[in-house]
């Protein structure tokens, strides 16, 4: 469904990623697991068109979409739910869920799919009119969540879904997590919580300074010594 080929990006003369393959297969989980300045965002952020890479490409379903524009990419069906929410804090709850389906035209549909999100997200329905700004963190990441759902993506890229929540936020994402792939929607997922993310996905990719250093299905990682000593304090998940 993706590949990333090669791909090589800068900010500025610092080289972010260096030669980076992966792909992942429709249906599937697959997680991104490294430290902070891995590349892990940056993976994401060069998918939907936020940045360009130097060289390499990155391919959906066939298409090429190295040069293509964040617009175009939400159009054939990836979406975003970046790291930090970026949520518009002066926009109602569901003036940010509309923001989420800008493209569509479907009014009926748009309707259907924030009722399904307010089914997700039972608090979210009983906020529509409060605005972005004076929800909780929990509140504000499913929020993002669910305005990333609103363009009915077949990908769906989340960059630190967890990150600064309560235990029991979490929970509730990897529980919204899990149920959004056991309905077919493909996920790129990247988490600083190791365990939590190789409990969910199929197959994980690890990164360290800009490279892929390691690469496989769940369970063979999972009982990696490496991968225990460094990301799972030492006992396997």
């Amino acid at each position: 469904m993706l590949t990333l080929e090669d791909v090589n990006v800068y900010y500025d003369q610092v080289h972010a990623l260096k030669s980076v393959t992966i792909e992942v297969k429709e249906g599937e989980l697959v997680a991104l697991l490294g430290a902070n300045g891995a590349g892990k965002s940056t993976i994401l952020m060069t998918i939907s068109g936020i940045l360009r890479p130097r060289s390499g490409h990155v391919r959906y379903e066939g298409h090429d979409l190295t040069r293509s524009s964040p617009y175009d990419i939400i159009q054939v069906g990836i979406g975003h739910c970046p790291e930090g929410r970026h949520i518009f804090g002066n926009l109602t709850v569901q003036e940010n869920m509309l923001m989420g389906a800008v493209q569509r035209k479907d009014r009926a549909g748009v309707q259907r799919d924030m009722e399904w999100v307010y089914s997700l997200f039972p608090v979210l329905g009983e906020r529509v009119r409060q605005s972005g700004a004076t929800l909780s963190g929990g509140e504000q990441q499913m929020l993002a969540i669910g305005r990333a759902l609103m363009g009915r993506p077949r990908l769906l890229l989340m960059d630190e879904p967890s990150l600064g929540l309560a235990p029991v936020i979490v929970q509730l994402i990897f529980k919204v997590i899990k149920q959004l792939h056991q309905q077919g929607v493909t996920i790129l997922l990247v988490e600083q919580n190791a365990r939590q993310a190789l409990q969910v996905a199929d197959r994980c990719y690890l990164l360290e300074t800009g490279r892929v250093v390691m690469s496989g299905p769940v369970e063979a990682l999972r009982t990696n010594p490496e991968i225990e000593r460094i990301y799972l304090g030492g006992s396997a998940v």
